[in-house]
């Protein structure tokens, strides 16, 4: 192998290895424990929600908003600011939950841990965990 082919399957390599990497790694900036609850599944008018991210953020607004909480339901850094309750979809496409984490908090009376990443007060994406 000559030098020139050589040298280009080495940088080749390397870009191919820096791209595999983050730019930076995000930092966890909230996480809470919430027990996801009847009153999570509808929202403010009554309606039945039909995806886990509105859920999810029903539950924070309830929380935070209506003052509304079940037993093991945490306060959180992050989701008292509307606007960071209005990034929730955003964040749970950007982020992780399972199929059968997101069926077990459609059905209610599941525990969720949260953990929100991102950097200072911005959040990026959310990785959600559910315990029955």
């Amino acid at each position: 192998m000559h030098f020139r082919q050589l040298r280009s399957v080495v940088l080749g390599a390397a870009l191919v290895a820096l791209m595999a990497v983050p730019a930076a790694a995000q930092d966890v900036v909230g996480a809470y424990v919430a027990y996801i609850g009847t009153d999570d599944l509808f929202n403010s008018r009554g309606q039945r929600l039909s995806a886990p991210w509105q859920v999810l953020r029903q539950d924070r607004a309830n929380f935070h908003k209506f003052g509304l909480s079940q037993p093991g339901d945490e306060w959180d850094p992050f989701f008292g600011d509307v606007n960071n309750r209005a990034a929730m979809e955003r964040m749970v496409m950007n982020g992780s939950i399972e199929p059968a984490a997101a069926r077990k908090i459609m059905a209610g009376g599941a525990t969720v841990f949260v953990r929100i990443y991102g950097y200072g007060s911005r959040g990026d994406y959310v990785r959600v965990t559910v315990t029955r």
